[in-house]
């Protein structure tokens, strides 16, 4: 199997066919047509493709050599930095990026990437949208309050921006509800499932299913709590270095912010959330620690009944012994 490292940009994408310095490279154009111009000088049996995960402009070269059932991995670029660190790369071109990422495969042997289904893509680009609007929303209803405070405030401006306000509460209403009908009909089960757990409302429940690709993405509880931002990072060396407590952030920092809303929430009818709470503070944790930790357990239940097919029954207790994890144990 041969790696090829693929640096992604906006209008174009730079292929090295090999990790070495004389090896050749291509680029081509980051267009359908100048995407199957690359894939007509591989093939599926023989080569795998990498590249790192750049959103927008990686997606349809992704999309296309999925389609063309050539082995694609998509990495996360922070991998690929602290992979470039340890070869010692000072030079950065496009050329030497896609060199370091075919050695990068070769070395790292990456897993293929689960291209998403057609209703997980749907739900992102309207939660997308919808993130993006609200930002607009806010921005202004911002102006809306800087221009009150005037001496004088124009009445067609006025006007204006009440009507922009007024279209924009109308767009994201109707998005989040053709949202909210989608997951429903696409991953019935599992919205039922998920929204059982008191804490957990539909927006949150579709949001799990899209980062998890409906709970396809991850083999346990620990890998997707690591994928959202949720553990406990540690750094110690020797004697004099021994440091822990905050979380990695690593992940969708909007979904991670729906988790610490609901963990909020879960307080008031979450019984076992509660009892991890209140434990934690007992213990002289402070108030956002138990939090997170209070996040971190929503997110296992979540896993658990997925996985488990069955819906949560709040203050049921596990039969099935397993050691605590550094989050609920209080470590972080």
């Amino acid at each position: 199997m041969t790696y090829i490292g693929i640096d992604v940009s906006k209008d174009t994408f730079v292929v090295a066919y090999s990790p070495k310095k004389t090896c050749r490279t291509r680029t081509f154009k980051n267009t359908t047509k100048g995407i199957h111009e690359f894939i007509q000088t591989i093939s599926k049996d023989g080569h795998h493709c990498v590249l790192e995960a750049t959103g927008n402009y990686s997606a349809l070269l992704v999309y296309l050599l999925s389609e063309a059932g050539i082995t694609t991995s998509l990495e996360n670029p922070l991998k690929v930095k602290n992979f470039a660190r340890v070869m010692l790369s000072t030079v950065k071109t496009d050329e030497v990026d896609a060199r370091l990422i075919a050695l990068y495969g070769e070395k790292m042997n990456p897993a293929p990437y689960k291209l998403h289904s057609d209703a997980i893509l749907t739900l992102k680009q309207k939660r997308t949208v919808i993130r993006q609007l609200r930002k607009q929303l806010i921005a202004t209803k911002n102006l809306k309050g800087s221009m009150e405070v005037l001496p004088f405030f124009d009445s067609k401006c006025r006007k204006s921006i009440k009507q922009t306000i007024a279209f924009l509460e109308r767009q994201i209403k109707h998005l989040e509800e053709d949202l909210s009908v989608l997951a429903r009909r696409e991953y019935k089960k599992q919205m039922e499932l998920l929204t059982s757990i008191k804490g957990i409302g539909i927006t949150l429940a579709a949001a799990l299913i899209m980062a998890t690709g409906g709970f396809t993405y991850f083999d346990n509880a620990k890998q997707l709590t690591r994928y959202l931002g949720l553990s406990p990072t540690y750094q110690q060396s020797g004697t004099s270095v021994n440091l822990k407590g905050h979380i990695n952030r690593n992940g969708d920092s909007s979904l991670r912010s729906q988790l610490y809303v609901a963990a909020f929430a879960s307080l008031r009818c979450n019984a076992q959330c509660k009892a991890c709470y209140d434990r934690l503070r007992s213990n002289g944790k402070p108030g956002k620690v138990a939090v997170i930790a209070v996040a971190n357990k929503l997110v296992r239940q979540a896993f658990a009944v997925v996985t488990q097919e069955k819906p949560y029954v709040d203050g049921y207790v596990s039969t099935l012994k397993s050691a605590p994890t550094s989050s609920e144990s209080g470590k972080g």
